[in-house]
């Protein structure tokens, strides 16, 4: 009698456990509910940067000073992976066709403006350890990068430019870089395989403060009076491509990292 009622206080034991046991234990694992929304907010999340994207590639955006924090991740992805490099030579693609199609006048005077930074060079390896443009620009620091004259040329544009001095075109470069820059801009050019341009030309002291916009413009401005004549213009930025005597074709290279009025 007596081991009766201890097998039946055993089992008894037994069935209050498990019923605990389990319930520990599930507590503990993440319910397929949690990464159901995970997944919803990652998804989300891309619609959101991919549609941010196309917005600041249209200049629907505006002015804007940095990109989302919630966007940090989907612009590493398009930078470092293969759509970045799949839309830039898609940019130099039809630039290159329209440049086939342009009757060179054979004066000498037929001519492509280029900016440099995004367009010629890449700068990628400077904002990988800033934050894919998530913090803000720290001008010391990016003048540092710039001295050492190791960005990388964007291989669709380098491609472009060589094919572009091949027909016959004066190449000028316009770049924001200030004059006290120009030798380290040089030798990154050079590094990067660029060379036989026209004119580079950079802003001296007259320039400082000027909107992109109007400095590049009145740059374009003084070419067109020299008598060359601006049949196409390469940037990543708007303001390198807006404003007054601009080129018959302007082409936008991809550039969601930074924003230049």
């Amino acid at each position: 009698m007596a081991s009766s009622s201890s097998s039946v206080l055993l089992l008894l034991i037994v069935l209050v456990t498990i019923p605990a046991a389990l319930s520990h234990t599930i507590l503990q694992i993440p319910p397929n509910r949690h990464a159901s929304e995970d997944r919803k907010l990652r998804a989300d999340d891309n619609l959101f940067c991919d549609s941010w994207r196309f917005s600041v590639e249209t200049n629907d955006a505006g002015t804007w000073d940095s990109i989302p924090s919630r966007c940090v991740g989907f612009i590493q992805d398009y930078m470092t992976g293969s759509r970045y490099a799949s839309d830039s030579a898609a940019v130099a693609n039809f630039s290159l066709a329209f440049g086939q199609a342009v009757k060179l006048g054979g004066d000498g005077k037929d001519a492509w403006v280029f900016d440099i930074d995004e367009t010629l060079l890449s700068n990628l390896p400077y904002y990988e350890a800033h934050g894919f443009g998530s913090v803000t620009f720290d001008e010391e620091a990016f003048d540092g990068w710039v001295d050492l004259a190791e960005a990388p040329a964007i291989p669709a544009s380098l491609n472009l430019y060589k094919g572009l001095q091949r027909l016959g075109f004066k190449i000028f470069l316009l770049t924001g870089r200030s004059e006290f820059q120009r030798n380290a801009t040089v030798k990154n050019l050079l590094y990067s395989g660029y060379s036989d341009w026209e004119r580079l030309l950079l802003r001296g002291p007259s320039d400082k403060g000027t909107l992109a916009t109007e400095y590049k413009s009145k740059k374009r401005a003084e070419l067109i009076t020299e008598g060359y004549r601006l049949h196409g213009s390469s940037g990543d930025q708007w303001s390198d491509l807006s404003g007054f005597a601009v080129a018959r074709r302007s082409f936008k290279l991809p550039n969601p990292m930074y924003y230049i009025a």
